[in-house]
């Protein structure tokens, strides 16, 4: 796919579908100029689509390898099955990019990517993950660096909402300040729409975590990986744009991203803590369906309706 042939071997680009037909021949025909220059195979982990999603595949991309799973068993289920699938490949593969399928990248994004990992940071850390500079379709800045939970970052969500909170650090998971996308950033994680992962973040991390189907288990590697000295850093250089935003609209996926939020910060911190956090959140959800919105109103059935115990993790 490319004339270079690094001695780590190919870059495993991963995509996961399920019914992506309609995404998916712009993403693949975009294919060949974001990543230029580099050698590079494609592995395709389709969950039990109904739909041409593979038939696409295999029209656009046969070269391809394709792991059909049987089943949707989420995000993070049919990464580890791509990377499986990439681990037999004839001399294995080297860095990994996650993308959704609804990506396009701009020429050479890939490249300015995988330049960024295993660059030394001033704290003794590395890069671990790099990301792109990424845009919505019209053309606007997807704010997509996050900092790490906290309560107070709850609260000032809750209270100032996320586009004003992301402006102080101490009152927003969600970072908007302008200086954090005009240069190199190093994030506590980021959004999961197109990841660059060096060949080091990926055997150290093992496997992505399966149990959150889908929303957070981006969080939960970058974090593991932050755990690990392997830091998310923003390469400006790199500029992609993604198509997506279901969850803003749909009430089942941004209940569920909601609740996910909050099963990832009880797996890292005590139980008090996080029922001041899940609090936190669910006056923010509280606020905003009483304005009418209707996925605030699915979060707040789900966190109402979400096991409360010890032993359980939310």
């Amino acid at each position: 796919m490319s004339d270079q042939q690094p001695s780590s071997g190919p870059v495993a680009v991963v995509v996961v579908t399920w019914n992506s037909a309609d995404v998916l021949p712009g993403f693949l025909d975009s294919l060949p100029a974001g990543m230029a220059g580099l050698d590079w195979r494609l592995v395709v982990a389709d969950n039990d689509s109904a739909d041409d999603t593979v038939a696409v595949v295999r029209k656009h991309a046969p070269e391809a390898t394709v792991v059909q799973t049987g089943r949707n068993g989420g995000y993070a289920f049919g990464i580890n099955a791509a990377l499986r699938a990439a681990s037999a490949w004839e001399g294995g593969f080297g860095a990994v990019l996650i993308c959704n399928p609804d990506v396009r990248m701009d020429e050479g994004c890939a490249a300015r990517l995988l330049a960024g990992l295993g660059a030394a940071l001033p704290d003794g850390g590395r890069v671990g993950v790099a990301v792109p500079l990424l845009y919505e379709e019209d053309g606007r800045l997807v704010h997509s660096l996050r900092r790490k939970s906290s309560v107070t970052r709850a609260l000032g969500e809750a209270v100032l909402g996320n586009r004003r909170a992301g402006r102080f650090p101490r009152w927003s998971e969600l970072v908007t300040a302008p200086s954090a996308y005009a240069g190199r950033t190093v994030a506590d994680w980021a959004t999961g729409a197109l990841l660059a992962l060096s060949r080091e973040c990926v055997d150290a991390c093992g496997p992505w975590d399966e149990s959150f189907f889908l929303y957070s288990e981006e969080t939960e590697y970058c974090l593991r990986a932050r755990d690990l000295g392997l830091r998310t850093c923003l390469e400006p250089a790199a500029r992609a744009v993604h198509l997506g935003g279901d969850s803003r609209v749909s009430p089942r996926l941004w209940s569920l991203l909601v609740v996910n939020r909050v099963r990832l910060y009880r797996r890292r911190h005590g139980l008090p803590a996080t029922v001041a956090f899940r609090s936190a959140v669910l006056l923010r959800e509280l606020s905003r369906a009483a304005l009418g919105r209707g996925p605030a109103r699915a979060a707040v059935r789900a966190l109402l309706g979400a096991p409360r115990s010890p032993h359980q993790e939310v």
